[in-house]
């Protein structure tokens, strides 16, 4: 019988249990909607024997499950575990050690973002069902139906994986998974520093030095300010306002308010913080003209081509989808002179980046 572990003593027991165990199946449910720090919802786990669905709403403390999550000889085995590492960040810290079963499928010739249910289907020749995709997982009591297709994302984990190792194995690409999820035990992978919250900004490429220091200073703002109220970013500042701050660089309410993606009860309450953003920027006023979109360049666009034709043409021999081995964005880092991308570490430098180099 399956179980829903809603009390400390059983999931003390069911910890205990499970922490005897060398590998585990891992996945969590949560809503993130209306706030910055996802909501944990519910985490469910697996060993060959059981399954079984954690109810943290449920429990007053989850301290013997922060401690299974970071055993050291428990294996953790989850499929495209970004987002649930992040959900499980400030309940355990680092969850570790991790086996992805998305990574490991793309190294073994699956598509890059091939889905739990489809690796199921292939490897495993069994069918997941979809009804609940939707489902609004804070809400109790949870369905039956509910549970079991909570528990369906943690049932074939452990064979998939072993089905996935031993494919990898005979290809030669063991070491290849290794320096892959190493990078799922860094912490700047789930925890967003606000001096570094600009980097994930879109459509601000090729900005001025003044231009790009507000985009900094306004990203840090939002940043810090969404963690203090536990608020998504784009309810404290959309991406479309931020940008057009940065391009327009208002420095007096007026301006500021007549900046139509910018709501006006943002300007109400947080303008002039806004306009401290601006002025700590130091840009000159008036500020030079926008930065026009970056000329086309021929033969840097025929460099790039080139480094794809090799790039696809060693995915071929590999049995790897293309961007597996390589983005567009690494090619032209590449052909810019970047020296220090994914292409030219580890695994992807023997297998292609010599060769691109030779190409340059």
């Amino acid at each position: 019988m399956h179980t829903t572990v809603t009390t400390a003593p059983a999931l003390a027991e069911v910890c205990t249990r499970l922490g005897a165990q060398p590998r585990i199946g891992l996945d969590t449910e949560f809503l993130r909607e209306r706030t910055y720090h996802a909501r944990l919802c519910l985490v469910q786990l697996a060993s060959p024997d059981e399954a079984v669905c954690v109810d943290p709403l449920a429990l007053p403390a989850l301290a013997p499950l922060a401690a299974l999550l970071a055993a050291a000889g428990t294996l953790k085995v989850m499929h495209a575990s970004r987002q649930d590492l992040e959900v499980l960040y400030p309940l355990a810290g680092l969850t570790r050690p991790v086996f992805d079963t998305q990574i490991a499928a793309a190294l073994a010739g699956f598509p890059a973002q091939v889905g739990y249910a489809e690796l199921a289907r292939r490897l495993l020749r069994r069918e997941l069902a979809k009804s609940h995709t939707r489902t609004d997982w804070s809400r109790r009591p949870l369905s039956r139906e509910q549970i079991e297709y909570a528990l369906d994302d943690v049932r074939y984990l452990l064979p998939i994986a072993t089905e996935l190792e031993g494919r990898l194995a005979q290809l030669g690409r063991l070491a290849w998974l290794t320096e892959e999820l190493a990078v799922l035990e860094e912490t700047r992978s789930f925890v967003t520093e606000p001096a570094a919250a600009w980097e994930r900004l879109r459509g601000l490429r090729g900005l001025d030095p003044g231009r790009e220091r507000l985009a900094r200073e306004l990203a840090a703002w939002r940043e810090r300010r969404a963690l203090e109220h536990d608020r998504p970013r784009g309810w404290i500042l959309e991406d479309g306002a931020l940008r057009e701050i940065v391009l327009r660089v208002p420095r007096t309410a007026a301006q500021l308010a007549a900046i139509s993606d910018l709501p006006a009860g943002v300007v109400k309450h947080s303008g002039t913080e806004l306009l401290a953003c601006v002025a700590a920027a130091g840009i000159p006023d008036p500020a030079p003209p926008v930065p026009g979109r970056p000329q086309s360049d021929p033969q840097r666009n025929a460099l790039v081509r080139k480094l794809g034709g090799i790039s696809q043409a060693v995915a071929a021999e590999l049995n790897l989808v293309p961007e597996v081995l390589a983005t567009r964005r690494d090619l032209e880092q590449l052909a810019d002179g970047r020296r220090d991308g994914a292409l030219l570490r580890g695994w992807r430098r023997s297998v292609l980046g010599e060769r691109l180099l030779a190409a340059l």
